[in-house]
């Protein structure tokens, strides 16, 4: 990250590091936040807990120190998880890393920035009218606009990330702790538990057919600890201090997961949960409870606004750190000179150019849908597919890495054991694997209806075309180089 000019003048010689709560806090931004339990908890009810913990002691923690380990092999790569895989493996695969990382980011940025816009409706109108009130058509085309924005404000503002993980952040995880902490006191001050029978029995997971393919989008909310890895050389004792941010990232993650979905089930029947649960749910919550506590709708208005705040950061934080990845560490070979060309505050400037692309792509995609709360489920639904299939490569990498350990030096260790570690990253790997591939599954529709259908082959081609299209760029680099041959044969003569 760049240094804030304030420092650059008053101490010219000082290096600015960035430290491991902020680490935390800007990995927090990407991974999960609020909104990131209402999804799941529609997908599986109550079940879901026991998902939760299953995940966070089988999964998130592995995911997180595994994250360590790799970030302090290569501490010295720009690029992230392409450089672990590159670096413990070959440039083939260490491309496709890159471009896999750097695409799977582009259905979520669209989420975030309908997310934004949902966030601004709830502050203007005060309710969940934003269906009725606006088009596909205009939900597309305000969903772009931002996206524009954003990325020129991207180019613009140097310290923008750190300030707005920080403030984003921060109150994200303060109003999530407020509500469970709020929710649990009013049940115990006589408000009625909405879930009911609110026994053992509503625990018990199904194990059926919909609780294993929306188990992706659980992989999807918790993960993204690997965007910190570009960030590791500007930590002042990275030994000490990053495995510190990954620990405290999991707590973060663990407790908003677990103790949010139980608060949840105090004001929503897990029965009978709101068709709009996935994009309205979080101000429903906050409105029953401010209701409960008898101050109306503040709580509601507040965390309006620090969902939008919250969500900006999280545009901040993906435009930044998946651009970095995508040209920081990569092959020449494959990329294009073009591409990875920077601006002069550091920036892989055409990398956000292929993210405006495919992020109109996928808006022309979803306008075949059939209102707004259609597209914001669809988009949930593919970004539980591309992402995990992304997460397989940091498992990956582990797994390359630890099988040939004598090559490497790290100064923290994810299970000395070699046979230990080879193990549960062979499971990390498999079951996110597993999931992903499940995750094709159309959710919220009714099997073999048309709307089933429509949505099928809509995660089909959106997989195709944003994977497929990394077969492009080695292509047009070949091009280049004949080119640049051509030019040098042209010279000499």
């Amino acid at each position: 990250m760049d240094k804030p000019d304030v420092l650059n003048d008053l101490e010219p010689n000082k290096k600015h590091y960035m430290s491991w709560p902020v680490i935390a806090l800007i990995d927090f931004v990407t991974i999960i936040s609020f909104e990131n339990i209402f999804y799941p908890f529609q997908n599986q009810g109550l079940s879901v807990v026991i998902s939760w913990i299953f995940l966070l002691f089988t999964y998130v923690i592995p995911y997180a120190l595994i994250s360590s380990q790799m970030s302090l092999t290569f501490d010295n790569q720009d690029g992230g998880l392409a450089s672990w895989v590159r670096r413990s493996t070959n440039d083939t695969l260490g491309y496709w890393t890159s471009w896999m990382y750097w695409v799977q980011s582009v259905p979520y940025i669209v989420d975030v920035s309908n997310s934004v816009i949902v966030s601004f409706s709830w502050m203007i109108f005060g309710n969940n009218s934003l269906d009725k009130k606006m088009s596909t058509f205009w939900f597309g085309i305000l969903t772009f606009v931002i996206i524009l924005i954003f990325i020129l404000l991207e180019n613009k503002l140097r310290n923008s990330l750190e300030i707005l993980s920080l403030i984003g952040g921060g109150a994200m995880f303060i109003m999530s702790m407020l509500f469970v902490l709020l929710a649990a006191w009013s049940v115990m001050h006589g408000h009625h538990i909405a879930t009911q029978p609110f026994n053992w029995g509503a625990f018990k997971p199904s194990f059926s057919l919909n609780y294993f393919s929306t188990t992706g989008l659980l992989i999807f909310a918790m993960s993204g600890a690997e965007l910190a890895a570009p960030y590791v050389q500007q930590m002042k004792n990275p030994k000490r201090d990053f495995p510190k941010a990954m620990w405290m990232l999991a707590i973060m993650t663990g407790f908003l997961t677990i103790f949010g979905t139980l608060a949840l089930a105090m004001f929503f029947n897990a029965h009978h949960i709101p068709h709009d649960f996935k994009m309205n749910g979080p101000y429903y919550a906050f409105q029953l409870l401010g209701e409960s506590l008898g101050v109306g709708k503040v709580l509601m208005y507040i965390f309006a606004v620090v969902q939008a705040i919250f969500m900006m950061a999280q545009l901040a934080v993906l435009l930044d750190a998946s651009s970095r990845v995508f040209a920081g560490d990569v092959g020449s070979k494959f990329m294009p000179k073009w591409l990875t060309k920077k601006n002069k505050n550091g920036r892989p400037i055409h990398s956000y150019t292929f993210t405006v692309g495919l992020s109109l792509f996928l808006l022309l995609l979803t306008g075949t849908l059939p209102n707004i709360n259609t597209i914001y489920n669809w988009l949930l639904n593919v970004n539980g597919i591309i992402s995990p299939y992304k997460t397989c490569w940091v498992f990956f990498a582990f797994v390359a890495m630890r099988m040939h350990q004598d090559k490497y030096h790290s100064d923290y260790v994810f299970i000395k054991n070699k046979a230990g570690a080879l193990t549960v990253g062979g499971w990390c790997l498999l079951f996110t694997f597993v999931c992903a591939t499940l995750g094709f599954i159309p959710q919220n529709v009714a099997v073999g209806t048309k709307a089933f259908t429509h949505q099928l082959w809509m995660n089909i081609i959106t997989v195709v075309v944003l994977f497929g299209l990394g077969f492009v760029l080695p292509w047009l680099r070949k091009i280049e180089q004949k080119s640049e041959e051509e030019d040098m044969v042209e010279i000499k003569e």
